[in-house]
């Protein structure tokens, strides 16, 4: 994944039928929900880029994916994307929905830990909340599993991932646009604190006071 702080390409822009006629442009709070995660400057270790985005969820959708990176190695990624129905949707509370999906190896002895889902969703909805915003209808899953080599395989240490679906309201200002750029921002707030990085440096958007780490990863994660 190449690196891009802080920089996304715009897919927002109207497309072509099969027919080959114009769509619609997006409307103009959908555009500028998308302009806005230009603005937002992350962490070194974060590399981030646009991706393909679900076509079915909603009429407009935008999508990035992100990875945590150091010393060449991943150690957690995931998947943001950006919904947007301008007639509203029941089950959001909103017109716009953000959806992720964020994952992450961990210690195998972490997966003995009763509290880690509880602890995991405590991260996601902290980091919103660290930054001031508001949201509603949050849902969503944590899930742990392991895996074990054996045979010709025997020889790697026994893995633990760490996997959570999420999804939020970001709320809207006066002219109906959420404010995607600090959404972004805490989402990648809840990729580095999986990922077992220490917090940044408290201040006005960057939360450290009590946050709670992983313990220290492993190396490179085997082929």
């Amino acid at each position: 994944m190449a690196a891009a702080q802080g920089h996304f390409s715009d897919h927002s822009g109207g497309t072509r039928k099969p027919d080959g006629t114009e769509e619609e442009a997006p409307p103009a709070a959908f555009r500028l929900a998308v302009d806005a995660l230009r603005t937002v400057r992350l962490r070194p270790e974060i590399e981030v880029e646009p991706t393909r985005a679900p076509q079915r969820l909603a009429p407009y959708a935008h999508a990035v994916e992100a990875a945590v990176v150091e010393a060449d190695e991943d150690l957690a990624d995931g998947r943001l994307v950006l919904l947007h129905d301008p007639a509203g949707h029941e089950g959001w509370e909103g017109t716009f929905r953000l959806v992720t999906l964020v994952r992450a190896e961990l210690e195998p002895e972490m997966a003995t830990d009763p509290l880690l889902p509880e602890v995991c969703w405590s991260w996601l909805t902290g980091a919103l909340e660290a930054r001031g915003l508001a949201y509603g209808a949050p849902g969503g899953t944590v899930t742990r599993s392991g895996s074990y080599y054996f045979g010709g395989l025997s020889d790697r240490r026994p893995a633990t991932q760490i996997e959570i679906r999420a999804s939020w309201t970001p709320r809207e200002d006066r002219n109906g646009v959420p404010d995607t750029g600090a959404h972004l921002a805490a989402w990648c707030d809840l990729l580095c604190q999986i990922a077992g990085l220490p917090p940044s440096a408290p201040g006005p958007a960057e939360p450290g006071a009590g946050v709670v780490s992983l313990p220290q990863r492993r190396g490179p994660r085997q082929p």
